[in-house]
């Protein structure tokens, strides 16, 4: 596993390599490895570490050139870290909140409700029975629908997160429920309205699929990056601006591509693998173990870089679209 191009892991206070540069995010990780977690889950956990831990490291330098006066980076920090816990079942809560679907057991839930969400549901089953759509269209369509629910289930844990945190520092459990409650952290939360936000343009965008069907002009095929393209035509960027972030958006999609063929595999080697270890042939295990080990590092890698450059296409438009609003 590699923590950049040619850098040496870092050591832990005996000496022995470690994970990451920072203790508590080795514990989770450590913790992590005993769990049942599938291979892709621990890939993608790890990719959240490393992203944290360059957020981290990155505020240190900024505490120490006094940048984080008030402390706001820092809370956000903590917020990401509770979430990341939240994320995958390690905040030691038993999680009620439905975990990303598995599409294999979607044959013992109701036929058509595959998203937990009667919102979604409805909009899938209306747009699977309108005949608009063709299979490969239909594909696309699933993948988007997941897409919005793996951001209710994000949303749905940062809320629940800062609620939490904000009850254990008043040390009182606020009276206030449901709406009410969600109302009172918005105001004093920017992310999460701004989440909330982003939630109901989705859907939006998901009404509008599944009524009009997809246009012929679709510039994107990942949802992640129809997203950030939707939000760039809205933040009053100038056609050279939008042009050059075009061009950076067809590279992220790429990679997004990438990251998901890597997942299948990943998915794939481990199969193969437990069916080996079945057989008991020392040798041959080994082989498909370091086969298997080698794609999980370069799935964690890939992982990593996709999602620090989604993070860094997004404060890019915010901050863009910022400074064309103050002007």
């Amino acid at each position: 596993m590699t923590c950049g191009v040619n850098e040496p892991k870092p050591s832990g206070s005996d000496g022995q390599a470690v994970e990451f540069r920072i203790a508590k995010l080795n514990q989770v990780w450590e913790k992590a490895k005993r769990m049942q977690l599938s291979p892709v889950r621990q890939a993608e956990l790890h990719s959240d570490l490393k992203l944290q831990e360059k957020d981290e490291l990155q505020w240190k330098k900024m505490k120490v050139e006094g940048l984080d006066e008030n402390g706001e980076k820092e809370a956000q920090l903590r917020r990401n870290f509770n979430v990341i816990l939240a994320k995958y079942g390690m905040d030691g809560k038993r999680d009620t909140r439905p975990l990303e679907s598995n599409s294999l057991k979607d044959h013992d839930t109701k036929e058509g409700d595959i998203f937990d969400d009667p919102r979604l549901d409805k909009l899938w089953n209306k747009a699977k029975s309108s005949g608009k759509f063709s299979n490969e269209e239909m594909l696309s369509l699933k993948r988007e629908f997941q897409h919005h629910k793996d951001k209710v289930h994000e949303y749905n844990i940062l809320m629940d997160t800062v609620s939490r945190t904000e009850e254990i520092h008043k040390n009182v459990i606020s009276p206030l429920e449901g709406d009410a409650k969600e109302h009172v952290l918005h105001q004093k939360h920017t992310e999460l309205k701004q989440k909330m936000r982003d939630l109901n343009q989705g859907f939006e965008r998901l009404r509008k699929l599944s009524h009009e069907g997809f246009t012929e002009d679709s510039e994107f095929r990942e949802p992640r990056v129809i997203e950030l393209w939707e939000a760039a035509k809205r933040a009053n960027l100038s056609k050279d601006e939008l042009d050059s972030l075009k061009e950076e958006l067809h590279h992220f999609e790429t990679k997004v591509e990438k990251h998901s063929h890597y997942q299948e595999q990943l998915e794939l080697s481990h199969q193969k693998l437990r069916h080996v270890e079945a057989l008991g042939d020392k040798e041959h295990i080994k082989r498909n173990q370091e086969k298997y080990n080698t794609l999980a590092e370069k799935t964690r890698e890939m992982g990593y870089k996709m999602k620090k450059h989604l993070q860094d296409l997004s404060n890019k438009i915010s901050r863009e679209g910022l400074e064309h609003n103050e002007l």
